[in-house]
């Protein structure tokens, strides 16, 4: 049995957790509308890392929720979960990002696209750095995985908004848009193995 300090912090995750899904849920479906009604696949990779991010906060408030929060297996498997809601869009985003670069496509530029990925700039960091104080307080290196989601959302908005603001400034660096749509499929791939091997907790 656990102490009643970590029941609360329990109860924190899962709250945070469903924070999250609401964040990300409307970064996704306003991120994709940007992304592919203006051509960008580094906006339209971003927008569909909302899956992922919204599996990660599943397998965790599945991982806290009920006789789930003191089983032995359910960090396991909600790790496992976690690595692969990494994995998932990464070949999408590759791909069109290869795509893109052999045929110069141009994005158009997005204000709303770069208002967007400002607002997760300044609130994703405060999330994800929550999820991984109680990660560590948990040993679950499921909470800690969602927490990295957090940061690698604000992390990548940033790529995306300085690309946004090049481009609607900079025709001629049209190339850092599918750019920065590799990046981003990399660090997903990077994480991915990260939390499959229960990484950045100390679990």
């Amino acid at each position: 049995m656990h102490d009643a300090g970590w029941e609360r912090a329990a109860a924190w995750v899962r709250r945070l957790a469903w924070i999250s899904l609401a964040l990300v849920g409307a970064e996704g479906a306003i991120g994709l509308w940007q992304g592919l009604s203006t051509g960008s696949i580094a906006l339209t990779g971003w927008a569909l890392g909302a899956i992922p991010e919204g599996m990660a906060g599943a397998a965790v408030i599945w991982r806290f929720t009920g006789a789930r929060a003191h089983a032995a297996t359910s960090e396991r498997r909600a790790q496992i979960a976690v690595a692969i809601s990494f994995w998932l869009n990464a070949p999408y985003i590759a791909a069109e990002s290869v795509h893109h670069l052999l045929d110069h496509e141009l994005a158009e530029s997005s204000i709303i696209g770069i208002a967007l990925t400002a607002t997760a700039v300044l609130v994703m960091p405060g999330v994800g750095r929550a999820q991984r104080r109680l990660a560590a307080r948990l040993r679950s290196a499921a909470t800690d995985g969602e927490g990295i989601q957090n940061y690698l959302c604000a992390i990548q908005a940033a790529a995306v908004l300085v690309g946004l603001l090049l481009t609607a400034n900079w025709p001629g660096g049209w190339w850092l848009d599918p750019l920065i749509g590799l990046a981003v499929a990399a660090v997903c791939v990077w994480q991915g193995f990260r939390s499959w091997r229960g990484e950045g907790c100390g679990c």
